[in-house]
C-alpha cells in the first residue's frame, strides 16, 4: 500500500468541489484492480485515489468562509447529488480573492465574507501543497490569474478546471515552464457530458463519411453555474472551449453560422442536473439529408469529478518526473481546450503512455 500523498488545494468550493471532495472519500478502499466509473484506473501510477489529501481550500461564500471543508461542499447554494459521508477533515476554507469571480446574477444568492484576502502564497507554502485545483466561476478571468500568480510564487502544479486559457497559451507555458511547474488544462470534460457526446457524434459523422451540415447544442441546468452564464458577457471563453471541442473534430470548415454551442438557461428545479440538447444535420450519398438529435441528463457535477481525481494524479506524477510547462497527454484527454487537440481514442492512448512513462510531451518542447 502506497504511503505517498498528493497534497491538494481547492479554488472555489461550490458544488465541482463537493463532488472531488465526496469522490475521494466514496472511493478510498476501492480495490487496487477495481472497476470504478469515471476514473481510469483506481491506482493510477503508484497514486491510489485515497493518496488525494485536501490541504487548503478558499471561497469568498460568508456561508463557506470559515467553515471546515467537509462542511463547506454542502453549504447553500451547493446542491449536487449527496453520495458520501465526509468526516471532519480539519481543513478550513480561507477568504480568497474575489476580483471578477462574482458576477452580476451570482452576487443575488452569494454573500461576500468580510475581511479581507487571506495570504494565499502563504497558505499554500505552509501547507505543503502541492498541486491547486481551479473551480472559479465561468468568466473570473482576472481572478483566475491573480491565483496563478499565487500558484507559480508557492511552487505547485496547476489543474485548470475552467474555461479561462492557461495551460493552451504560450505566455502562461512559459512562466510554468520558468518556474519548474507543471500545467494541466482548460476546461475539464465531463466523464460523459454534453460536449463528448458531441465530439463523439462528430467523429461518427466524420468516419462515416457524412458531410456535417450545421449543429447545435443546447444545455441548461440548475446550479449556480448555469446561473453565472446567464450573465452573457461572462460567456466568451466558455462558448469558445466548447465550440472547440467539437469543430477540432471536423476536418473541414463549418461555418460559424452553422454552429452555436452554449448554455442556454437556468431552470433552479434541475438543481444540479443539466439537460442537454445536441441537433446534427448532415448530407449523405446521393445528396439525401440525415438528420440526428439526442438528449442527455446528468448529475453535472458528480460527471466531471473522476475526470479531476485523474487530472490530479497525473500532476502529481508530473511534479516526480521534474516535468514544467503545459502537460499534453493529460491536458489532451481531461480538458476541453488542451494545447493539442487529439481524437478521444488517440487521446486516451497517449495518456496511457504517459501514465507508463512511455510517452512525454510538454509545452514549450524542451530545446
Amino acid at each position: 500500500m502506497s504511503e505517498r500523498k498528493i497534497r491538494v488545494a481547492v479554488i472555489g468550493i461550490g458544488n465541482c468541489a463537493s463532488a472531488l471532495v465526496q469522490g475521494v472519500h466514496f472511493y478510498q478502499n476501492a480495490p487496487e484492480d477495481a472497476f470504478i466509473p469515471g476514473l481510469m484506473h483506481a491506482r493510477l501510477g503508484p497514486y491510489h485515489v485515497r493518496d488525494i489529501e485536501f490541504t487548503a481550500a478558499f471561497d469568498i461564500d460568508v456561508n463557506k468562509v470559515g467553515k471546515d471543508l467537509s462542511e463547506a461542499i454542502f453549504a447553500p447554494p451547493n446542491n449536487t447529488y449527496r453520495f458520501a459521508e465526509v468526516p471532519y477533515l480539519n481543513v478550513p476554507v480561507y477568504r480568497g480573492m474575489t476580483h471578477d469571480s462574482l458576477g452580476k446574477y451570482l452576487s443575488q444568492v452569494i454573500q461576500k465574507a468580510p475581511g479581507p484576502t487571506a495570504d494565499i502564497r502563504g497558505i499554500l507554502q505552509d501547507t505543503r501543497t502541492e498541486v491547486v485545483v481551479n473551480f472559479l466561476p465561468v468568466g473570473s478571468e482576472m481572478a483566475t490569474k491573480w491565483y496563478v500568480e499565487q500558484i507559480l510564487d508557492a511552487g505547485c502544479a496547476f489543474v485548470n478546471g475552467i474555461p479561462v486559457f492557461i495551460a493552451r497559451e504560450g505566455y502562461w507555458q512559459r512562466r510554468f515552464a520558468e518556474r519548474g511547474l507543471p500545467v494541466i488544462g482548460d476546461d475539464v470534460k465531463s466523464q460523459l457530458g454534453a460536449t463528448i457526446l458531441h465530439r463523439v457524434l462528430t467523429r461518427l459523422f466524420v468516419d462515416r463519411g457524412v458531410q456535417i451540415d450545421r449543429t447545435y447544442q443546447l444545455n441548461f441546468g440548475g446550479n449556480t453555474d448555469f446561473l453565472n452564464m446567464l450573465e452573457r458577457e461572462r460567456l466568451e471563453s466558455k462558448k469558445i472551449s466548447k465550440t472547440n471541442a467539437v469543430t477540432s473534430q471536423i476536418p473541414y470548415n463549418l461555418g460559424a453560422e452553422n454552429i452555436h454551442v452554449g448554455p442556454s438557461d437556468h431552470v433552479p428545479w434541475l438543481q444540479d442536473r443539466k439537460w442537454c440538447y445536441i441537433r446534427m444535420e448532415g448530407t449523405t450519398f446521393g445528396n439525401v439529408p440525415l438528420n440526428l438529435e439526442v438528449k442527455l441528463e446528468v448529475w453535472d457535477s458528480p460527471n466531471s469529478a473522476g475526470v479531476i481525481i485523474d487530472a490530479i494524479r497525473t500532476a502529481k506524477l508530473a511534479l516526480d518526473r521534474g516535468l514544467s510547462g503545459a502537460i499534453v497527454e493529460p491536458s489532451a484527454y481531461f480538458m476541453k481546450s488542451p494545447p493539442v487537440q487529439f481524437t478521444d481514442d488517440e487521446a486516451r492512448e497517449n495518456l496511457e503512455a504517459y501514465i507508463r512513462g512511455e510517452r512525454i510531451t510538454t509545452l514549450p518542447a524542451k530545446e
